[in-house]
């Protein structure tokens, strides 16, 4: 059901101008050599828009109608604007046609995220009167220009009244055409462009308001408690705003930013532990731990793939329909894993998780204790990190297990998420540490990644045929040799790690 909507979404770019009452389109033949203008049609819309009571949607950039009047009846959702050339907004859009009243199963599961346990109803009415030409060349259309007047209705009553012109390019379509529509518009005497959505004029003031995951800046001289809001913020935003992401599996980065965002979240807690109240924190970090397991073994399947698609690259022809089986069995067992987070993404648990962590970046259960600078409090709290990790380090002897080298990441992983959080306190010493912590989990990574593509691999060749058991083993040799080159890389890492300039801060 969501691979078909994302399958059905498409990027919609547009620009937003406002117009007053006596507003002529001009003519727009010829504004690109070659473009011509359709036939101007008129038509009448319905759009009811819903969302949370504190608009959690809208607030977000995020919008969800139901709308009549051009075509089927349909209910279409935008995700946030994913930015754009100069002035225009940019957003993805996905359109379910039904009849049916309330919002689809399969779009009410994409803003979950957004609106966690609270309920969807209507927040506002919008008629538009619409006229439309088409800009076309060569019998293609190029781009629509809409010369929308615009009523909004609460009840029998109208309550305000606005006009605006969109221009919308097709599929393909140069953004250099928007410009220069643009520059005609307003040569025209429209406004200037306005990014400013139909529902946002609407519902007025209240949905211009901040969404509540905002990160305040810090610095030097912050509080503890302010850094805590601030690093719980950015972990809950991430995972809130992944979500969809996650869901429509069509952008590998979306399990990998949401798992990122989940250690985060626990790697946050448990450093400041000292000054949050632990059984609130203890029994969030449990939830969090339990998310993270289900994201992992999505992540990690993900990783396998893209190392072993890489690898089958660098083969000879000849033996790629033999890796493409090979692949096919991994790409199951990927999906498997996946239909099973997606299984568990929609359970009470897991959104009654994303209120919890919401409600916990908003409000931090934080003691007496955080109220003192952060510029004397930040270095005792993240020294156990640093601490555990040099005593992981130093036992590990001369030929280190792979198992002890993958605990060693973990404890990598960890420490660069504490020191992170604490660079805007601390200033470049903790910046130079965070970066090089970066490095050293990048070729323990490949260490630990290597090491479990021969695993999967081996434990593949029993039951492939010869001429697949032929492409594993050299695929096999190629993690080997990955593995040997990260092997006599990571202690160099290690040591950039340990110089004094990057550590003294921690005392």
């Amino acid at each position: 059901m969501i691979a078909a909507v994302a399958a059905a979404g498409k990027l919609e770019t547009e620009m937003k101008f406002g117009a007053w009452p006596g507003f002529t389109l001009p003519d727009l033949h010829d504004v690109v050599p070659g473009v011509t203008v359709g036939e101007p049609t008129t038509f009448d819309l319905d759009a009811i828009y819903v969302d949370t009571e504190d608009l959690r949607l809208v607030r977000n950039g995020v919008s969800l109608r139901r709308r009549t009047g051009e075509g089927a009846t349909r209910w279409t959702l935008k995700l946030p604007s994913t930015g754009g050339d100069g002035d225009a907004l940019r957003r993805r859009e996905f359109d379910v046609e039904t009849d049916v009243g309330s919002v689809p199963p399969e779009l009410a599961d994409l803003v979950v995220g957004w609106v966690r346990g609270a309920a969807l109803a209507p927040v506002a009415t919008i008629r538009t009167t619409r006229h439309r030409v088409d800009l076309l060349r060569d019998g293609r259309r190029l781009a629509e220009v809409d010369d929308d007047v615009v009523t909004v209705v609460e009840g029998d009553e109208v309550a305000a009244r606005f006009r605006e012109i969109e221009v919308e390019l097709a599929d393909g379509a140069s953004s250099d055409l928007l410009a220069l529509v643009a520059g005609a518009l307003e040569r025209a005497g429209a406004g200037a462009p306005d990014r400013t959505t139909k529902v946002v004029r609407a519902l007025g003031p209240r949905a211009l308001a901040p969404p509540d995951l905002t990160v305040a800046e810090v610095g030097p001289r912050a509080t503890t408690a302010e850094v805590v809001r601030a690093a719980l913020a950015e972990a809950a935003r991430r995972l809130v705003e992944r979500d969809h992401v996650v869901r429509l599996d069509d952008d590998v980065e979306g399990v990998h930013q949401a798992r990122v965002a989940t250690r985060r979240l626990r790697t946050v807690l448990a450093t400041f532990g000292p000054v949050l109240d632990g059984d609130v924190v203890e029994g969030l970090r449990a939830e969090l731990g339990w998310l993270a397991g289900l994201l992992g073994v999505v992540r990690d399947t993900d990783v396998l793939l893209e190392r072993l698609r890489d690898a089958a690259s660098t083969l000879d022809a000849v033996d790629r329909g033999a890796v493409a089986a090979v692949l096919a069995r991994l790409e199951r067992e990927r999906a498997e894993r996946f239909a099973s987070l997606l299984g568990e993404m929609r359970t009470a648990r897991y959104v009654e998780l994303l209120d919890r962590v919401v409600a916990t970046a908003l409000e931090p259960p934080l003691t007496r204790a955080a109220r003192g600078p952060a510029a004397e409090a930040v270095a005792a709290l993240v020294r156990p990190r640093w601490i555990g990790l040099r005593r992981a380090v130093a036992g590990l002897g001369p030929q280190p297990a792979e198992d002890d080298l993958h605990e060693v990441r973990i404890l990598v992983k960890k420490a660069r998420d504490a020191v992170e959080v604490v660079v805007p306190v601390v200033g470049q010493p903790a910046r130079r540490l965070a970066d090089a912590l970066d490095v050293l989990q990048r070729e323990l990574g490949e260490l630990s990644d290597a090491a479990v593509a021969q695993e999967w691999l081996r434990a593949l060749t029993p039951s492939v045929p010869p001429a697949q058991a032929m492409v594993v083993g050299q695929l096999v040799g190629d993690q080997r040799r990955r593995s040997r080159a990260a092997g006599e890389l990571w202690p160099q890492a290690w040591a950039a790690c340990e110089r004094k300039a990057n550590v003294r801060w921690l005392g």
